[in-house]
Parts: structure tokens; C-alpha cells; sequence
């Protein structure tokens, strides 16, 4: 036992220095169990690849936040490749690069990565991968996902209760899983407690576009939309603009995050589902000897710390009692979340 402990103990004081490689390393040490950990061996190099920022006040600095968290907490060590743009090749080609670096641990931060961690999970067998919110699996592949979909039906049911001009509207980038489903999450939720409602809703096919974002906002609410939930990163000051612009006679949802600690004259709300909870989960089980590879691991509503839908100190006391008592439903099942939307899509300007 004694000699186990120094081994780990001369491991974790080790360092490796990575040279040429655009990386962003926290810290660096080598270890010699690359494909799956146990407890007294734990992974001592993680990777963590995001096709964006890390300081998008949203979705990547979220999972960020959550590994970086890991570092602290779980004694690993972090190598970040960021700012990788959400096309197949770029993503393969990034996920390679930490590859190459022998971690024991890739997370490949948002379903956006979900094919091609697939296909470099095949080429380096001996790494394990995590994708966060996505379902994908594989010999060396897993997915850890907090249900978006079920804070952003709460954000729906508090639209509906809300509207005044029932007419709300929701607002994307890229179509990927999560995103498709957190929309049609909020649909569902609208039309639970507002069926006479109608709901604008858009992927204008960029999540960090300012400019876009403020024209798809505005032409929302120049169609009526007096609340619009918002799936965006970087883009998302755009729809703060709009909303200025516009005499502030619309609200808005955030997601990932709280956006009302920011801002509650803009948000009325926000959607949390801390992506980074599903990151440190990961890396946790990994530490600790509790990952299996093929699976996938859901944290909804269930664990408030993770996943919940926050409201402005202004929002009805009526409002925020249906909201808890819709909380309960959903966990206790007695809600279902629909996740497929078949609607009409608004236009991007």
C-alpha cells in the first residue's frame, strides 16, 4: 500500500511540458493509464476541447467553469483547447491535437461533437471521451448531459403565464441536439399554460453573432413577441440591444446560467442547466473509478443545483407557485417534456 501511495504521489508531481501545439495548458503531468482509471491510479490529464470561448458568459464558459472546478477539486490536470470552429473537420482535427498529448480523458464540450468524436474515439482506443449533451456512445465513448430541455419548458410555462400580447418568441444558432430540443421543450411548456399563444421561433445558424442576433431579436419583437428565450454564447448582447432599442416592452430568458444576478431589468428569467455539472460529473467518475465507457448520464431537475429555471424578484407570486408545483410534476414524471417540434420555423432577417 505504501509503495501504491509514493507511485501516486511521484505521478502527480510529475510535469511535461507541451510545446507547439496552440494549447492553452493549465498544468501538465503524465500518466500511465490512458484508457481507463481506477481509484488508486486516477487519470492525471483531462482534455477539454471547445468550439468557442471560454469566456462567452454561456454554454462553453460553462464548461469550462466546470473542469476548471475538476482541477481544483479532484487534483487533475487541464489542457484547453479552445476556440475551434463547430465544423466536422475543424472539431476532428482539434480532438486529434489533445489526443496527441496522451491524456487519459477527452471532454469534448457540446453535442456539436458528437460525430466527430465518434470517429477519433475509434483512432486513439485507449483514451477515453466524454461529448457533454449529447447521447452518442462507444467502446471508449461516453455522454453526460444536464436536460436543457426540462429548465427551458419552465421557462415556456412562465412565458405563457406571462405574455401580454400572446405572442413569445425563442431564439438559436446551430441546430444541434440539445438546442433542438430545449426549443421544442419551450414550445411544449408555452402551450401548457397558454395554448391560444404563439411562438416565433429561430436558428439563425450562429451562436456568437452580436449583429444577428440583434436583427432576429428585433424582428421578433416588431411580430409581437413580448418574451423570447434565448439558446445563444457570445451573440446574446445582441437581444439585450434589442430589447433596449424597443423601449424594454419585451423580457428576455436566458439559459445555461442566471442571467437575472446580471441584468433583471433585460431578463425575467433564465433557463439554468449548468452544462459544467455534466463536465466535472464526468471527470469525477473518471477519478474516482466510476466511468463506463458506452453509457450516457442524464442530471435534470432533480438536482436544482445543476438544472432549474430562475425568475426576476417582479415575477407574480401566482407565477412563481405554478412554477415550483411544475418543477415537482416534471420530476415526479407526472409532466412529460416533449423534445420533437414539428412547427412553423421565423425567418432570419
Amino acid at each position: 500500500m505504501k509503495e501504491e501511495l509514493m507511485q501516486r504521489r511521484i505521478i502527480l508531481k510529475a510535469t511535461l511540458a507541451i510545446a507547439g501545439l496552440g494549447l492553452t495548458a493549465c498544468s501538465t503531468a503524465p500518466t500511465n493509464e490512458p484508457s481507463k482509471a481506477s481509484p488508486s491510479a486516477g487519470p492525471v490529464k483531462v482534455g477539454l476541447l471547445l468550439a468557442g470561448s471560454s469566456t462567452d458568459k454561456g454554454f462553453m464558459q460553462s464548461g469550462f467553469d466546470g473542469l476548471k472546478r475538476a482541477e481544483k477539486e479532484l487534483g487533475i490536470t487541464l489542457t484547453v483547447l479552445e476556440g475551434i470552429k463547430p465544423e466536422q473537420t475543424d472539431l476532428e482535427a482539434g480532438l486529434r491535437k489533445l489526443a496527441e498529448t496522451s491524456p487519459g480523458l477527452i471532454v469534448a464540450h457540446g453535442g456539436q461533437n458528437a460525430k466527430a468524436a465518434t470517429k477519433v474515439a475509434g483512432e486513439f482506443p485507449k483514451i477515453m471521451f466524454v461529448v457533454t449533451q449529447s447521447d452518442v456512445v462507444g467502446p471508449n465513448l461516453s455522454s453526460y448531459e444536464v436536460l436543457q430541455e426540462e429548465s427551458a419548458w419552465l421557462a415556456g410555462a412562465a412565458a405563457g403565464l406571462l405574455t401580454k400580447t400572446n405572442t413569445v418568441g425563442h431564439m438559436s444558432g446551430i441546430r444541434v441536439t440539445p438546442g433542438l430540443k430545449g426549443r421544442a421543450a419551450y414550445v411544449n411548456g408555452v402551450a401548457h399554460t397558454n395554448p391560444q399563444a404563439k411562438v416565433l421561433t429561430n436558428f439563425s445558424g450562429n451562436q456568437d453573432d452580436v449583429e444577428l442576433s440583434r436583427k432576429v431579436a428585433a424582428a421578433e419583437i416588431s411580430a409581437g413577441a413580448d418574451y423570447i428565450f434565448t439558446m445563444l454564447n457570445a451573440g446574446r448582447p445582441g437581444v439585450a440591444q434589442a430589447i433596449e432599442a424597443s423601449g424594454g416592452k419585451t423580457r428576455e430568458f436566458g439559459n445555461v446560467r442566471d442571467f437575472t444576478q446580471d441584468d433583471p431589468k433585460i431578463f425575467v428569467g433564465s433557463a439554468v442547466a449548468d452544462s459544467g455539472a455534466a463536465a466535472f460529473a464526468a471527470v469525477k467518475d473518471f477519478v474516482e473509478g466510476d466511468f463506463k465507457a458506452g453509457t450516457t448520464h442524464l442530471i435534470g431537475l432533480e438536482d436544482p443545483e445543476a438544472v432549474r429555471l430562475t425568475l426576476a424578484d417582479y415575477v407574480p407570486e401566482d407565477v412563481r407557485d405554478k412554477i415550483k408545483q411544475f418543477t415537482s410534476d416534471i420530476v415526479a414524471k407526472k409532466i412529460t417534456v416533449s423534445v420533437e417540434y414539428s412547427g412553423p420555423e421565423f425567418p432570419t432577417p
